[in-house]
């Protein structure tokens, strides 16, 4: 038998897979590693740490097949020397004759003190539960700061504002406007979203460090009762410690087909992998079906065809559930059409 592992249950892992089965041949075994018995999706976890949805609303079933088998566990090791997975606690391995790594990203504190130790995150899904746990358990009037204007930054801020209309909000922005990377029509139309919404927010921000019931920023310290952490991400750590070249993101380097160069039947995606796209879960599903169709030839013995560019159909946010903004038909668009768009991407995700 042919050992498939793929690490990561993400749209790279998940998509990856879905080609396979399509048409997977007799001798192929399939090993997906996850810590979660589900799908997560990454997308909606906001709404996790805002407690406007469910921890149901979040995930998806694994698909079901006697060809494939899953282990609900932390990866200890990636040992690409011995082609084996180190499973946590070292009591278990797995073999791969093909690897496919798709283990998403963490939080990048940037060496901030405290940031680590005093800030909720929607990295995954017991983070995103932990923020909920934290912010849904204030009392009237509760103080939430949010550090980082990114695509992250902006849902969870708005999210908890329309979920909790009495707390104060504050979000920190390093730039000198919101969602640096958005068309300057949606950075005008997001801040005066929040300015009608009564969310702070304080631009030029550089935070020096986060205590328990503050952030320091600028010499100013803002107490507050609990603090999102949305400023950044890099790739898993499992993903930094390889012996591969590196992009300076941190991110594996890989050739046209995601292998790595020196190791070609290691497949990489996702945030892990270097592109010169920004990460995105829409990114990541792209790669994870054209890794399918790299390794559905690969394993038949066959020369692959080279993947064809990735073509991203733009970005969608959310401001609450009614409103929103994003990139559609490539051109910058508000309000209730991008909300409702992306709410049919979700609808779709949860079908695939």
């Amino acid at each position: 038998m042919k050992e498939v592992v793929i690490l990561g249950g993400g749209y790279g892992g998940m998509n990856t897979l879905h080609g396979l089965l399509d048409q997977i041949p007799e001798d192929v075994h399939i090993t997906v590693v996850d810590r979660n018995p589900y799908h997560s999706l990454k997308t909606e976890f906001y709404t996790i740490a805002a407690g406007t949805e469910s921890d149901r609303h979040a995930r998806v079933d694994f698909p079901k097949h006697e060809q494939v088998t899953y282990v609900f566990d932390e990866v200890e090791k990636i040992d690409t020397e011995n082609e084996t997975i180190v499973i946590k606690g070292g009591e278990k391995s797995l073999p791969y004759d093909y690897l496919l790594i798709g283990l998403g990203c963490e939080d990048n504190y940037h060496g901030i003190e405290g940031a680590r130790e005093f800030t909720e995150s929607v990295q995954t899904f017991s983070k995103a539960r932990s923020a909920g746990y934290a912010i849904n358990n204030l009392g009237a009037y509760g103080k939430v700061t949010v550090v980082g204007a990114g695509l992250s930054g902006i849902e969870v801020a708005s999210e908890v504002r329309e979920s909790r209309p009495d707390l104060n909000i504050r979000l920190l922005d390093r730039g000198e406007t919101v969602l640096k990377a958005f068309d300057s029509k949606i950075q005008d139309y997001v801040e005066k979203w929040f300015k009608d919404n009564e969310v702070e927010v304080i631009h030029g921000a550089n935070v020096e460090y986060v205590e328990k019931d503050g952030v320091c920023n600028n010499g100013v310290c803002y107490l507050n009762d609990v603090t999102v952490w949305t400023a950044g991400v890099r790739p898993n750590f499992l993903v930094r410690e390889l012996p591969f070249e590196k992009d300076d993101q941190e991110k594996v380097i890989v050739n046209d087909f995601y292998q790595v160069p020196t190791h070609q039947n290691v497949y990489v995606v996702g945030d892990c992998a270097s592109s010169e796209h920004s990460p995105s879960a829409q990114l990541a599903g792209q790669q994870g079906e054209k890794v399918a169709d790299v390794l559905n030839a690969v394993l038949r013995d066959r020369v692959p065809e080279r993947p064809s560019e990735v073509k991203l159909k733009g970005a969608l946010g959310s401001l609450g559930k009614n409103d929103g903004f994003g990139n559609m038909l490539q051109k910058p668009m508000t309000g209730v059409l991008p909300r409702l768009a992306k709410s049919g991407v979700l609808w779709l995700s949860k079908r695939h």
